[in-house]
């Protein structure tokens, strides 16, 4: 038997050290060719390690939230044959193994490298552990997702025996344990809902979270935000759009609202150049761009993305929903490229049905405007003397007040306001 030793990969971009985000693994697992590792996080990217080898996981060489240099040892893995561990890795002093540490909860992705993971390959994976009884103090292996599942269901991670590799916890995990609890409940044994609960869990702002704190702490205090809310008779586009879909939707694809919302950014942007910019406040250099590069806020399984609709001024509804709706499914997936992430100068952010009344939605800088959409809802309006029922929205933007002017933010939103109200004018030139 041998030792294979990974090393930090070198990402790119000149990139020296990298911030050690999750383990996937823990000391004496059983891993794969192809099997995820661990995730590592640089200033712009989470990137995923797999494992080149099969193996039995010998030593881990970090802490989540650990910075690790490009080269260092990150993972020794015993296999068969003589492995690659030279004399000179030998000389690095081995770091004890470790306790596995809590997974990321993650959030927002700013930004994403593409995945090195290739094939995971479920057929050959380790065989699922048996059932163990777990410390109080020892953290089940489970996915943000499922986390997120069960902290929902009110269940104990620490109580589910997970059936994923490494014993890993799943959604069907969860259905199997309130399966369980329903059976114990016709026995007359189930835990009232009324019961006290005392358990707590610590998450370690790291990784992903820790990247996307440290930028809406420096969006905050960097910029001098402030929003604008104008209500929107959305009545007519929501019209148009039907008559669309209805006479095109079967050749040409559904149309959403957010194309439309993207043409009236396009148009308006036209006479407010000042908008579609983005701020170097350290060379304090304002860039004005004539592209329109739109930023289309998307969630995903891991958080908020934002993959970049580039050139909008130059693409047609149908085209731009095509590119969105692309957009969303790479971005979901975890597919998006790196570029496909970056380089908006204006952000569209929307959260549908669950828009609220009122946001104030946090630049993305170093662009100045952000354009956030609200919940569109029925409301008796007086129109003429009469009482008629409209479709309204609210939009609710933020701008960087060190380069927008309040007037011509507000004139913009009401540019916007405009087109939308009548939205022949956003196709006429």
């Amino acid at each position: 038997m041998g030792t294979h030793v990974i090393k930090m990969p070198d990402i790119g971009e000149g990139i020296a050290e990298v911030e050690l985000a999750q383990w996937h693994v823990k000391v004496g697992d059983l891993v794969v060719e192809d099997q995820v590792l661990a995730d590592v996080m640089t200033d712009k990217a989470m990137v995923d390690i797999p494992s080149p080898v099969h193996g039995k996981v010998l030593s881990l060489g970090g802490q989540p939230g650990e910075v690790m240099a490009v080269g260092s040892i990150l993972i020794s893995i015993e296999v068969e044959g003589a492995g690659n561990l030279k004399a000179s890795d030998q000389l690095v002093k081995e770091p004890a193994p470790i306790k596995e540490a809590a997974p990321v909860v993650a959030a927002t992705k700013v930004e994403a490298a593409p995945v090195l993971e290739s094939k995971p390959a479920a057929a050959c994976r380790p065989a699922p552990q048996a059932p163990v009884a777990r410390d109080a103090d020892e953290r089940p292996l489970a996915s943000p997702a499922v986390r997120k599942h069960a902290l929902d269901l009110g269940i104990q991670l620490r109580l589910v025996q997970g059936s994923g590799p490494a014993g890993r916890i799943l959604h069907e995990d969860l259905d199997a344990y309130l399966a369980q609890g329903t059976q114990n409940a016709h026995r007359g044994s189930a835990p009232s809902g009324y019961a006290q609960r005392h358990d707590e869990e610590q998450i370690p702002v790291i990784g992903m979270r820790r990247k996307i704190a440290q930028r809406m702490q420096e969006a905050t205090q960097r910029a001098a935000h402030f929003s604008y809310v104008e209500e929107i008779d959305v009545t007519a586009v929501e019209e148009l759009r039907a008559h669309l879909n209805e006479k095109h939707g079967a050749t040409r694809g559904k149309l959403t609202l957010l194309p439309f919302l993207v043409r009236a950014l396009v148009v308006a942007l036209r006479d407010f150049p000042q908008i579609n910019a983005r701020y170097d406040d350290e060379a304090q250099v304002i860039t004005r761009h004539g592209a329109v590069h739109v930023g289309v806020a998307t969630q995903s399984d891991v958080g908020l993305m934002v993959p970049v609709v580039r050139h909008a001024e130059a693409r047609s509804l149908w085209d731009s929903a095509a590119e969105i709706s692309r957009l969303a499914t790479a971005a979901r997936s975890g597919k998006a490229a790196r570029d496909e992430l970056s380089g908006s100068t204006i952000t569209l952010t929307s959260l549908g049905a669950l828009g609220g009344i009122v946001s104030t939605p946090v630049l993305n800088l170093p662009e100045v405007a952000i354009v956030g959409v609200n919940k569109i809802v029925e409301r008796p309006m007086v129109i003429k003397g009469q009482i008629v029922v409209r479709k309204m929205m609210n939009l609710s933007s933020s701008f960087d007040h060190r380069v927008v002017d309040g007037m011509d933010a507000a004139l913009f939103i009401q540019a916007i306001r405009g087109l939308l109200e009548q939205p022949a004018s956003l196709f006429v030139e």
